[in-house]
């Protein structure tokens, strides 16, 4: 009695097949500087180059060969005090700074700070000082604000909304009295609640992955360095799963080119 097959289409390519193209955008990722990309990154790497595979079966063949990232089982959680939503419907509307820490041989610990577009997801600005005081917290905002306002002067950021913690560097009255002299509107989130600041603490997360917590740093030029090479590289290919699989500067670029034919 001849044996039944499966039904349904066969897949294209064999399993073997599959794994050697997971091998490949890997050591590709890895050429860019990038770590420990999760399956479904990998999946859509792989449908760009033109890869048709089903997002489950490329999660098992890399559980079966190891390439799985070990799952973040994460903390329990109460009630959410931040219910609505911090993701606007263009850029320059709304961005969050914050400031994390890390370590340089020569000069002791060290304070990164950092500003994203919250539309984007795109870093704005990174900067890294020995000494983590108001001043230095405002560079970020101020490499942002050039960049993409054209100018730094009064009012030349009207309509943005900066969102950050009670940190004293951030509720000092010179940083306060900076963003409001550009325009800006002030917006802590609420007191004990990360996720009110979520944007960038996902932010910190990669680059605490994908740098500071890999690489050691000299001096704190050499750190600063590595930062501003880490917001190109993360700009230009770090894609996001809630942008489709694009990267920061595409998602901006589409926005710009709406724009233009808007206009």
């Amino acid at each position: 009695m001849p044996v039944k097959s499966k039904r349904g289409r066969k897949p294209v390519l064999s399993d073997e097949a599959v794994l050697s193209e997971i091998r490949s955008v890997i050591a590709n990722t890895t050429a860019l500087g990038f770590h420990g990309e999760g399956y479904r990154k990998i999946w859509a790497k792989l449908r760009f180059s033109g890869i048709t595979a089903d997002k489950e079966r490329v999660r098992r063949i890399m559980r079966e060969n190891n390439l799985l990232v070990p799952h973040r089982t994460g903390k329990p959680r109460g009630p959410s005090s931040h219910t609505g939503t911090i993701i606007p419907l263009a850029p320059n509307l709304m961005w969050g700074t914050d400031a994390t820490a890390t370590y340089t041989s020569e000069h002791g610990n060290a304070t990164v700070f950092a500003a994203i577009d919250h539309h984007t997801g795109e870093c704005v600005g990174i900067h890294a000082a020995i000494i983590g005081n108001r001043f230095e917290a405002l560079e970020p905002i101020r490499q942002g604000i050039k960049e993409h306002f054209g100018s730094y002067h009064k009012q030349s950021a009207n309509n943005l909304i900066l969102r950050h913690d009670h940190g004293s560097q951030y509720m000092s009255r010179h940083f306060q009295k900076e963003i409001n002299f550009l325009g800006i509107a002030s917006s802590p989130s609420f007191v004990r609640t990360p996720e009110g600041n979520g944007v960038i603490e996902r932010f910190f997360r990669t680059l605490k992955e994908q740098l500071l917590w890999i690489k050691r740093f000299n001096t704190i030029d050499e750190l600063v360095d590595a930062l501003h090479d880490f917001k190109h590289r993360y700009n230009n290919h770090w894609i996001m799963q809630r942008h489709g699989y694009r990267t920061p500067k595409q998602v901006r670029d589409e926005w710009n080119a709406g724009m233009v034919k808007a206009a």
